[in-house]
């Protein structure tokens, strides 16, 4: 009778209780908001999350606490919370550009420069002019030219010989794979009629024999090793300039493509002094031989790379140059031969293969089992298709490691090539930046024929194959970052704006789907997706705030768009406005 008495007694009081709960709940959750109120509230937006759009939110250590309506984010609102109006301004992600080289881009800015399509005179006209201001024998270094440009005129030294005879000059072409030197940079790099082709490069001849001054892949390696390094502090400098233009865009987070240990220096340096704001992570460019042509399976700069890792700098990617461009110079690697080889050496009617396919596979293997994440040049289909057969060895000889190994640029890719990417585990990376307007396109197009080019950066294929794809710019190999310009060519295929030439119709790709590139799909090959690449409750506060909403405008005006605001982990890292309240 009493156990029947204590069992009545635990309903009734479970009952109670139960009837209690939610006004406990309630009194416990607002306590709790007012213990812990949001460091900041953003009202009145057009907030763009996985589930559809949102009015506000509230941040808190970095981390987004509350997602909805302004009533939503209401109880973590304290005297002390920074409440920004956004008057109707759309909130994205924040974007990751997954290929780029800040380093250059701000070194860029020192150097001889010369807008990309300039012709012969213009080029020379503004090198005579950089002479001007430097000490003879100086050296003068700068870019882009372009085949091109120059029509039926033949690159060579004798041109720059003749506004600079006593200064050293050596500038990039538009793909940063091929150089043009003067005959006082040739001495100095001890380049002559004698010097055989170094592997994986090309030193042109003229129709006397002798070095043109023009020099492809390994062989502008030669030139630019004799260039004088830069400064520690110019590097910094050129290095915060690129950080700030990036964030100009929205640019939050992104993957630079080449570092070496000065780069990981100024990186470490900047995150030290607090400077570094977005997430970087840094590939460190790899050879399969040492300057003295000595096999190796890794460098000093791998295998210190930890002593520069920060919170915002992951030294753990590497970088294999496999392959060249698809221009004029023929680099790049293709299972067919080139449309305009008729008067070609037979040998380089397909482009280069730069690594042998036995010595990517296991540098790539070697790597992967060290958790390093690979990134290998690919810009013929050649290339592409070696690239994943480096990545299936890899995942053959470890398994699965988690890191997401990536083909980049992937120009041209043949079609039994992109299904493979998914079972391997393997990401393609994409650079649509190229649709700004560049004359590359018609060097391009000239080079591989009608055909190929109906399938140029195949970026819609490779979505549908189910493979993770991202996109990287390559800057400053194009003239801008800026990441608007690739989300609205992704999907009209056409110059910013539109008009013009319809660059491979067939793959063009919605904007959700452009959208993803930048956003989910890079922080998922980054490592980060746990944190970044969405709008969601428990994501960390990397997020943008635009003058226009991308998906509610034509799609022409895209790349028009402004960044009013950059936050990263909760910081306002850039303001173009300040209405708050």
């Amino acid at each position: 009778m009493n156990t029947r008495i204590v069992s009545i007694a635990c309903l009734l009081l479970y009952a109670l209780t139960a009837v209690s709960a939610p006004a406990q709940k309630s009194t416990l959750s607002s306590r709790a908001s007012a213990a812990e109120p949001a460091d900041l509230i953003l009202l009145n937006g057009q907030i763009y999350t996985p589930n559809g759009w949102e009015a506000a939110l509230a941040i808190r250590n970095g981390v987004i606490i509350a997602l909805g309506s302004e009533s939503a984010v209401a109880p973590f609102r304290a005297p002390k919370t920074r409440v920004i109006d956004l008057h109707g301004d759309t909130v994205t992600p924040g974007l990751h550009d997954m290929h780029v080289h800040p380093s250059s881009g701000g070194i860029q800015q020192l150097t001889c420069n010369f807008p990309q399509g300039a012709s012969p005179q213009q080029v020379l006209d503004t090198v005579k002019g950089c002479v001007a201001k430097r000490a003879k024998g100086e050296w003068i270094t700068g870019g882009q030219w372009d085949t091109a440009s120059f029509g039926e005129k033949r690159v060579h030294k004798s041109m720059l010989d003749s506004v600079s005879p006593d200064n050293p000059v050596v500038l990039s072409d538009i793909s940063m794979h091929s150089v043009w030197a003067n005959s006082r940079a040739l001495q100095l790099s001890k380049i002559t009629r004698e010097t055989p082709d170094p592997p994986g490069g090309i030193i042109e001849k003229d129709q006397k024999g002798e070095p043109s001054g023009v020099l492809r892949e390994s062989a502008a390696g030669i030139v630019r090793a004799a260039v004088p390094p830069y400064t520690k502090e110019q590097n910094a400098q050129a290095m915060q300039w690129a950080l700030s233009e990036m964030l100009s865009y929205g640019i939050t987070a992104f993957t630079d493509a080449v570092v070496d240990e000065n780069n990981m220096k100024v990186y470490a340096d900047l995150a030290d002094k607090g400077i570094l704001k977005q997430r970087v992570r840094g590939c460190i460019l790899w050879s399969p031989s040492d300057s003295a042509g000595n096999q190796k399976l890794t460098n000093e700069a791998i295998e210190r790379r930890n002593l520069y890792e920060r919170a915002r700098f992951k030294p753990d990617c590497v970088k294999i140059i496999i392959d060249g461009v698809p221009t004029a110079g023929h680099t790049a690697a293709m299972v067919e031969p080139y449309a305009d080889t008729a008067n070609m050496d037979s040998a380089r009617a397909r482009g280069m293969l730069l690594v042998s396919p036995q010595t990517l596979n296991a540098a790539v293997a070697a790597f992967d089992a060290r958790g390093l994440t690979v990134k290998i040049h690919t810009a013929g289909d050649a290339a592409v298709r070696a690239g994943l057969n480096a990545i299936e060895f890899a995942r053959k000889a470890n398994g699965f490691s988690g890191s997401l190994h990536s083909v980049g640029h992937n120009s041209f890719v043949q079609p039994g090539d992109l299904g493979r990417a998914k079972d391997i585990q393997a990401v393609f990376e994409m650079s649509p930046y190229i649709w700004y307007p560049n004359p590359i396109i018609p060097d391009i197009a000239k080079a591989v024929g009608p055909e190929r080019m109906k399938r140029w950066t195949p970026v819609k294929e490779a979505i549908d194959s189910g493979t993770l794809v991202v996109a990287g710019s390559d800057w400053n190999v194009v003239p801008s970052v800026n990441p608007w310009i690739a989300i609205e060519t992704l999907v009209t295929r056409q110059m910013p704006g539109g008009g013009g030439e319809t660059l491979a119709e067939s793959e063009k790709i919605t904007l959700q789907q452009a959208f993803d590139l930048f956003t989910g799909n890079a922080a998922r090959q980054m490592g980060t997706r746990n944190r970044t690449g969405s709008i969601e409750r428990g994501q960390a506060a990397d997020l943008i705030v635009l003058d226009r909403n991308p998906f509610k405008i034509p799609v022409t005006q895209i790349h028009q768009t402004k960044v009013k605001l950059v936050m990263i982990n909760g910081e306002i890292v850039r303001e173009v406005r300040g209405n708050t309240r």
